[in-house]
């Protein structure tokens, strides 16, 4: 048997044993949840743990305030409560996102508005974004995926030309910087995700930075997570002036929070250099688009994604996937199945049931190849799920499985070619 031969058709396997695992939880939250449940309360404005792991964020991020929310979709919601975004406004994103991404900008009642992005770092383009500005826009919200930061400065000088607020979305780059500066304390708010499927993880949970560093508009931000109650100190305010939502963070949460927090050095430094290795041997592979990441940013890889070019390779992200699943590594074709705005809510204009509304208020259309950039992402991307378990020889067999499927789908592309 040759040992070329892909699995999918009856070769050898290229990883045979088990990933790397270990415990995301141990006797350092147990410690803390007992604490948390000795206080008698589980209500964040009368116990401790959930302002203790605020304070413990805002020293590790270096900002002066910070709110608790119940997810990272919330923290989304607050952060565009707080900047005012209102009925019919629009905000510019990403079309290669989470859902969470835009339920705030619906509930709400603005517009999402999409941008295209760079074609290797899958972040939001600055042109693109500066192409969809209407005289309705009233904020940006760049989404740094898979731990790549966004390129922040021209993203910021549109924001500040037009005058927009900038929102980031971090549930994916915790300890990710750009130019040497965290994201999620460069643009107005960063929002942070403590669900199950990121860096660290309460259960549910999140984080909205508040940059401006200003009294004000963390008071702003405080109350629209919670119902727009103004629970400072010891004091309760009730008169309420608009609609906020409510979505506190319970004390468990932040207990767990507090121990999550001390080992996110570790949980960012380990997959930063697994993610490392695999783009740099993904650069080497013909047939292979890595993931663009600038030398003067720190990736922390929630993900490892790549591209198939398929000029070189006969196959397409399905087979690959396919071929690569049988390898023994776990993979997806794409990110997510389809671009946000080819969801049914999205061509059928229906955020409510029933109701077009808000969309009834813009001429915003959702067509297909509204971002072509995006959408052929999605056709030709691989992603590969890392974990700060691994041991490196998972690493390396992640990279023999790749370049192996790599290999096979580019000589059996070459006598076609050569005739």
């Amino acid at each position: 048997m040759l040992t070329n031969q892909l699995a999918i058709h009856g070769g050898p396997k290229t990883k045979t044993t088990p990933f790397g695992t270990g415990n995301r939880f141990g006797e350092e939250e147990v410690k803390e949840l007992i604490e948390a449940l000795n206080q008698n309360t589980l209500f964040y404005h009368f116990g401790k743990k959930v302002n203790q792991f605020l304070e413990d964020f805002n020293n590790m991020h270096g900002v002066k305030y910070s709110v608790a929310t119940s997810s990272g979709t919330a923290a989304i919601h607050v952060a565009l409560g707080a900047a005012g975004v209102t009925v019919g406004d629009e905000v510019i994103t990403s079309p290669i996102t989470d859902q969470g991404t835009v339920i705030g900008i619906l509930y709400q009642n603005a517009i999402p508005v999409f941008a295209d992005l760079h074609p290797y770092s899958f972040n939001l383009d600055p042109k693109s974004i500066e192409e969809k500005i209407t005289e309705k826009t009233k904020a940006i919200l760049v989404v740094h995926l898979a731990g790549n930061p966004c390129d922040m400065d021209p993203i910021m000088e549109i924001a500040k030309k037009h005058n927009l607020k900038v929102i980031e979305d971090c549930a994916q780059s915790y300890l990710t910087r750009y130019k040497g500066r965290l994201v999620g304390t460069i643009g107005d708010y960063g929002c942070f995700s403590t669900n199950d499927f990121k860096h660290i993880s309460t259960g549910d949970g999140g984080i909205v930075s508040v940059n401006s560093g200003n009294e004000q508009d963390y008071h702003r931000t405080h109350a629209f997570a919670d119902k727009n109650y103004q629970r400072l100190d010891d004091k309760v305010s009730r008169d309420i002036h608009y609609l906020a939502p409510n979505y506190r963070m319970t004390e468990l949460q932040g207990a767990v929070g507090i121990a999550q927090l001390r080992k996110l050095n570790w949980i960012c430094e380990t997959r930063h250099q697994y993610g490392e290795m695999l783009n740099s041997a993904v650069g080497e592979v013909d047939g292979l688009y890595p993931m663009d990441i600038s030398e003067q940013d720190y990736c922390t890889y929630w993900f490892y994604m790549f591209r198939l070019n398929l000029e070189v390779l006969s196959c397409t992200n399905e087979e690959f996937s396919a071929a690569l699943a049988a390898e023994g590594i776990p993979n997806q074709a794409g990110y997510i199945p389809k671009v946000l705005y080819e969801q049914p809510m999205f061509q059928q204009k229906q955020a409510y049931l029933n109701s077009q509304f808000p969309f009834s208020l813009s001429a915003q259309d959702y067509p297909k190849g509204l971002c072509p950039v995006a959408e052929e992402i999605l056709n030709t991307a691989i992603r590969i799920n890392l974990s700060e378990f691994y041991e490196q020889q998972d690493i390396e067999e992640i990279i023999a499985a790749v370049t192996k499927v790599a290999n096979f789908y580019s000589m059996e592309k070459s006598p076609a070619e050569s005739k």
